[in-house]
């Protein structure tokens, strides 16, 4: 469908023609719901992350009661293969970088894939994973199938290192805790029916990487997503925090590295917000 896009890359070569590596500034996070958002560089440099949809098969249940917002960016970006995070389709995207493990630079930004693998656990109550023993797959590392296999991104601009979670374990080889090293903003799945994290594990990666800023994602959202996807609100994983909890009043959250210096594990949570277009 690329063919069809709109747009094209001239913003893109405007970029590489300038010299915008180190650029001070904001960050720019807009929150599109579900573990959907966008990046937006100091330099202007545009990154979508984990656009959603419903299962094309049906198999799953309509989960978004609409399409996911056409939106132009420079750059789009899935962390797996699963419906609700990989609707790179819906992005007008100059590159597509699905499941990038490595790192890539360009302008002001820094992209480091690290590969893991997607939890299965299975905390709550709705054991999905049994789906996948039903379809005669082993879903357990090392013999999973590959739509388990799961890459977080830690994204470095304006001075801020976000790393974006996916729906990784909450127990990867410490090698790749040491790849993450220092972490400013975390997204974390977490959701009162522990579709992908325990409310603990959820916790205790927070306490082990102590990020400035803690973003929840993943959890059920009015006008985004519906109560067939089975999950729920983050509203008491939130509450349970220790840290510092500041609701963001609209889907937009702008990060600038020495304003959020001081923070310790604040939880910013955006509840039913989020961007249309």
């Amino acid at each position: 469908m690329a063919w069809k896009q709109a747009g094209n890359n001239n913003h893109v070569i405007d970029l590489q023609n300038a010299s915008a590596a180190g650029k001070a500034g904001p960050v720019i996070f807009d929150y599109f719901g579900h573990s959907a958002f966008r990046i937006t560089s100091p330099s202007g440099l545009t990154l979508a992350f984990d656009p959603w949809r419903n299962d094309p098969s049906g198999a799953w249940g309509i989960w978004f009661p609409g399409e996911f917002p056409r939106i132009t960016v420079d750059v789009g970006l899935s962390t797996h293969t699963h419906f609700d995070h990989d609707a790179l389709d819906r992005l007008d995207a100059t590159a597509i970088l699905d499941r990038l493990v490595g790192t890539w630079a360009f302008a002001d930004v820094t992209v480091t894939g690290i590969a893991d693998k997607h939890a299965t656990d299975q905390p709550g109550w709705y054991k999905w994973i049994n789906a996948v023993k039903e379809g005669g797959q082993d879903p357990y590392p090392p013999n999973n199938p590959g739509h388990l296999d799961n890459v977080t991104y830690l994204v470095e601009t304006g001075g801020v290192r976000i790393l974006v979670w996916g729906d990784n374990r909450h127990n990867p080889p410490e090698d790749v805790w040491q790849r993450w090293g220092r972490v400013d903003v975390l997204t974390l799945p977490v959701d009162g029916s522990q579709h992908i994290l325990s409310d603990a594990q959820a916790t205790a990666i927070v306490d082990r990487l102590k990020p400035k800023i803690v973003i929840p994602i993943h959890y059920l959202a009015k006008g985004t997503s519906s109560t067939l996807s089975t999950l729920q609100d983050a509203d008491g994983w939130v509450a349970a925090q220790k840290g510092e909890k500041r609701p963001v009043d609209g889907p937009r959250l702008v990060l600038d590295a020495a304003a959020i210096a001081p923070l310790d594990r604040a939880i910013h949570y955006f509840a039913d917000h989020a961007a249309k277009a």
